[in-house]
């Protein structure tokens, strides 16, 4: 094959082989079935899942036996579908197919913005000052597709190993973090100073936000880029989208978002006042919700502080990041008996230490089980940019939640 050596084709169809049968095993077919349970609110116990995302450049490299760097690429991706199952032994499900990105980006304004978790304190300045002065100046957002990039990456997949493991390009939960666009637009710093120096302008400059995203999900539906989201996909909070809720294929009309798991938070507004996050952010949040029946919310923000006035009014909304900055105890007390999942972040500093200490880790884990008696509960691990090269440690650190939950969860 043109760029990838026979022994390289070799090591990838054993590892999509190797892929095909976990997902197809007793064990993986029964957690698949656990977590479709579990998201439909008729689990039985806590789900644990540590997210290796940051640690993917970490714990892969030394798997990898290709040589070539396309066939370094595709080894890689193979390891990621099943990195959790191999090396740490959580309830992380193995998908039952070789996944290819979507190539579609969308463009605020149809500016060029780097968009990252990392945040300019300024951002654009020329943006804010020019937006601010004439909105009408700023064009509508721009939408791009790279159509035949995709199929090229399809078509080597299902040349490669596709009578193995098949392929099929797909989109996965829908995140919508409007907030994000408006930071890197005009800097962190200058959204909150926007508060109390332009609020009429930052209402204005949220809307455009809003009627422009909302704007990329009809294009979306119209060019048939949403694909089913209830497989196993990832959720970008720290879970899984595994249900029987939503289409498991595309039909004969194309799939819209009221179709497939979303993803909203609203971290930029962690040092913002409840009623200031009411009047600025939460109208334009609550719309884009409305395009969702699934909707997955919050990251890192205490969203205690803002779910009895706000986010408990989204109805789509079926999981709710617990971080550790958030009161659990009042949380537990909201969600209990409710149709929404508790889903905990615990402190990243326990498996971030030289060694673990096994007795505050179960403690901090027994604390969390007690705040969420009566909720169905998730507990996901985030945060973790290193394990110095130990992924053991990684493994007990999942099984001391487990002894924890077997222990303490009264359900």
């Amino acid at each position: 094959m043109e760029n990838i050596q026979d022994n390289d084709v070799a090591i990838l169809r054993d590892l999509a082989k190797h892929q095909q049968e976990i997902a197809n095993s007793p064990a993986n077919l029964a957690l698949v079935k656990e977590w479709e349970e579990h998201n439909s609110f008729r689990g039985k116990r806590p789900m644990v899942y540590l997210e290796t995302g940051t640690l993917e450049q970490e714990l892969i490299p030394p798997l990898l036996k290709c040589e070539g760097p396309e066939a370094r690429k595709i080894e890689s991706n193979l390891w990621h579908n099943m990195l959790n199952h191999v090396l740490i032994g959580d309830d992380s499900p193995v998908i039952d197919h070789y996944s290819v990105s979507q190539r579609f980006s969308f463009a605020l304004f149809g500016l060029r913005l780097a968009v990252t978790h990392d945040y300019p304190e300024s951002g654009q300045p020329e943006y804010l000052e020019q937006f601010y002065k004439d909105p009408r100046k700023f064009k509508k957002s721009t939408f791009a597709m790279d159509k035949k990039g995709e199929a090229a990456e399809l078509a080597q997949a299902q040349e490669l190993f596709g009578d193995i493991l098949p392929s099929r390009v797909e989109h996965g939960c829908v995140n919508v973090i409007p907030l994000r666009l408006v930071a890197h637009l005009i800097g962190i710093k200058n959204l909150y100073i926007s508060m109390g120096d332009h609020p009429d302008k930052l209402k204005q400059l949220m809307k455009r936000v809003t009627e422009d995203v909302e704007s990329y999900f009809r294009v979306m539906e119209k060019e048939k880029l949403i694909t089913p989201t209830s497989d196993c996909q990832r959720i970008f909070q720290g879970s899984f989208c595994c249900t029987t809720e939503l289409p498991k294929e595309i039909g004969a009309k194309p799939l819209t978002t009221k179709d497939v798991w979303g993803y909203m938070d609203s971290f930029e507004t962690l040092g913002v006042s409840p009623d200031a996050f009411g009047e600025f952010f939460f109208p334009y949040l609550k719309s884009l919700a409305s395009n969702f029946t699934h909707l997955s919310y919050g990251s890192d923000e205490p969203v205690n502080e803002i779910w009895e006035k706000y986010i408990s009014a989204i109805p789509s909304v079926k999981k709710v990041s617990i971080s550790y900055h958030c009161d659990e105890k009042f949380m537990g007390k909201k969600l209990r008996g409710k149709n929404v999942i508790y889903n905990r972040k615990p402190k990243p500093e326990f498996l971030l230490a030289e060694t673990l200490d096994e007795d505050a880790i179960k403690a901090h884990i027994k604390t969390t089980l007690d705040a969420a008696k009566g909720c169905k509960l998730e507990i996901t691990q985030r945060g973790i940019g290193t394990v110095n090269g130990d992924i053991t440690k990684a493994k007990r650190y999942v099984a001391l939640i487990r002894e924890t939950i077997e222990e303490s969860w009264k359900g």
